[in-house]
């Protein structure tokens, strides 16, 4: 690693000012998807396959008739991760 969180003469705030990095990266640590995340996302690729003309609106009108409680801004949020747009006309 580039720095050392115990140096006597440089701060953490002084090494990352010197790397040009941000100290909040030292401290994230990326989440995983979740199951329901990986549910919804594996309907979402089955309903594409059978009408891959279907937008966010209808992808999103297919999921809440399964009963699932989502909003057209986590489809299409969904959708662009996984690389699916609508095929248009």
């Amino acid at each position: 690693m580039w720095r050392e969180p115990g140096h006597p003469e440089l701060s953490i705030r002084k090494q990352c000012g010197l790397l040009g990095i941000n100290r909040s990266s030292l401290y994230y640590r990326p989440v995983g998807v979740d199951d329901y995340t990986l549910l919804l996302m594996h309907e979402l690729d089955r309903q594409y396959t059978e009408t891959p003309f279907y937008g966010v609106l209808k992808m999103t009108e297919h999921l809440r008739s399964l009963d699932h409680r989502v909003n057209p801004k986590r489809v299409r949020r969904l959708l662009r991760q996984m690389g699916l747009e609508a095929v248009y006309p």
